[in-house]
């Protein structure tokens, strides 16, 4: 016993040992481009947004060289993931290509926990929630595509190094909150009895996860590294969420959520193919919610989602498939959405459609509308709008393309420093780095992170060693969900008394 507590000694020095000299190497180069890495700039004046130019001009890349790509479709496989050349986490997610189908899990723990409170105020804006960004998003329009995946075809592109520019300051986990902005469409479910309407509300949820995405085509959020982490708690919208990048290879996010009302989980992962002018991103994954009072377990897929003029023009985003929605425990209705896939000669885009059905296959409810605008349930002579997308905020161009409650997403006031763990994302350097302007500090941190998190891989593989989650786990189906222990341990004992890994 004596000799393994030693070993993990010696593992855990060295580790510290590698953060130490990583540090040292990088500070000069650091002190030129971002005098002050992880500290807040609470002293300075807020950055007003200078003028940039428009979305369109940003989501433009190069468009040369682009007939080779007319001329035929280029499927940019991917490889084993041993080997890497780079943990750039690049591009819109890592490529994996041996990524089997979640099973449905059963196995959750719906255990109720006490909210803690937590002050939301921010000045940089002048407001409780900031309603703008430190700094507006760079001009990608410099930058060629072409010219950095010409020598790549055929290969994995997650070993392909991407220009921090065309990231976004938020992470996969963060963009996996995005999804309960409109929680209270659950609340609204919970407290429905009829079985046929509670699944109106849940499908019209399902649907609000995608209306984040329609600006955000020009830009990827960074890749969370192994064993980061990111929380939420809203009282506003009285949930509580909490997330955890679980595997590296393949990429698996993991993430829980819970209110009075609800209790909402998925972990996922992607399967991207590049076509030469248009990229797919195919999910997979189970998404869960419980609704408590009803005993009620959905679960549903996710439909592809797709960007186009990745190489030339403006990029757009569209999403298209189907959504199946049931319930676990009441077979007595479920759901199908179609996303309806664009089409040259309609002038028609964005569009669903779909229908509640009883056990006996009769339509109950109908659904029709644009996953980014609304959704309308009933006939087209008198239907009732059950969704409308939020109105974006002033400026979103500049600003990503992000939606208010995007905005607030990687803030960090004093109250809240002091409640997180270490390995937080908003403690993450590279992208409070880019949200603050500074493209070439980003770029600088996002290295050195990487190389950390090679450097403590070859710790463990040296050891014989596997990474074990902290705040989730696996359940029998081999999804992972929470092990009940992360709000315990942020109300008592706290974050600060745990020997966190140095992720950054």
């Amino acid at each position: 016993m004596f000799q393994a507590i030693a070993q993990n000694t010696d593992l855990k020095d060295r580790l510290r040992r590698i953060h130490a000299e990583s540090m040292l190497l990088d500070s000069a180069a650091n002190a030129k481009s971002s005098p002050d890495l992880v500290k807040e700039n609470s002293g300075e004046e807020s950055r007003g947004l200078v003028h940039q130019v428009s979305n369109e001009s940003r989501l433009s890349i190069t468009d040369s060289l682009t007939e080779f790509f007319d001329a035929q479709e280029v499927l940019l496989s991917a490889s084993s993931s041993e080997n890497e050349i780079s943990d750039d986490d690049s591009y819109v997610s890592d490529i994996s290509d041996n990524i089997s189908e979640d099973n449905l899990s059963n196995d959750i723990e719906n255990e109720r926990q006490t909210l803690v409170a937590v002050g939301e105020i921010r000045m940089e804006c002048h407001s409780e929630r900031r309603t703008c960004l430190p700094a507006p998003c760079p001009n990608t329009s410099n930058i060629s595509l072409w010219n950095i995946l010409r020598n790549n075809i055929g290969k994995d592109l997650s070993k392909v190094a991407m220009p921090v520019e065309l990231n976004e300051p938020l992470n996969t986990l963060q963009r996996l909150c995005e999804e309960l902005e409109y929680s209270e469409l659950l609340d609204k479910a919970a407290h429905t009895p009829d079985p046929f309407e509670r699944m109106v509300y849940v499908a019209a949820f399902a649907v609000s996860a995608y209306a984040s995405s329609y600006y955000r085509a020009g830009s990827k959020p960074f890749n969370p590294v192994l064993g980061e982490t990111y929380e939420c708690i809203r009282e506003d919208k009285g949930f509580q969420y909490f997330s955890e990048q679980v595997s590296h290879h393949p990429p698996i996010s993991a993430c829980h959520a819970e209110s009075a009302n609800f209790v909402f989980w998925q972990d996922m992962r992607w399967k991207n193919k590049f076509w030469g002018k248009s990229m797919e991103i195919v999910p997979i994954g189970t998404t869960h919610v419980t609704l408590p009072a009803f005993r009620d377990h959905f679960v549903w897929n996710k439909v592809t989602s797709c960007i186009h003029n990745i190489l030339s023009g403006q990029r757009w985003i569209e999403h298209y498939g189907e959504i199946i929605i049931k319930n676990l425990n009441d077979d007595i209705c479920h759901c199908k959405l179609t996303f309806m896939k664009a089409k040259y000669w309609s002038p028609n885009v964005h569009e669903i459609e779909g229908s509640v059905i009883n056990k006996s296959g009769k339509v109950v409810h109908r659904f029709f509308g644009k996953w980014h605008e609304s959704l309308y349930y009933g006939t087209s002579s008198s239907p009732s709008c059950i969704w409308r997308a939020n109105p974006m905020p002033k400026d979103y161009e500049q600003c990503y393309g992000f939606t208010q409650f995007a905005l607030e997403l990687n803030e960090l006031d004093p109250q809240t420093r002091s409640l997180l763990p270490a390995t937080d994302t908003r403690f993450r350097p590279d992208q409070r780095l880019l949200e603050e302007g500074n493209t070439e500090g980003a770029e600088m941190q996002k290295q050195r992170i990487e190389q950390l998190q090679r450097e403590r891989r070859k710790v463990l593989e040296e050891n014989n060693l596997e990474h074990h989650p902290r705040f989730f786990r696996k359940s029998i189906d081999d999804s992972w969900v929470s092990n009940g222990t992360y709000l315990d341990l942020r109300k008592d004992p706290g974050f600060s008394r745990l020997d966190s890994p140095v992720l950054w």
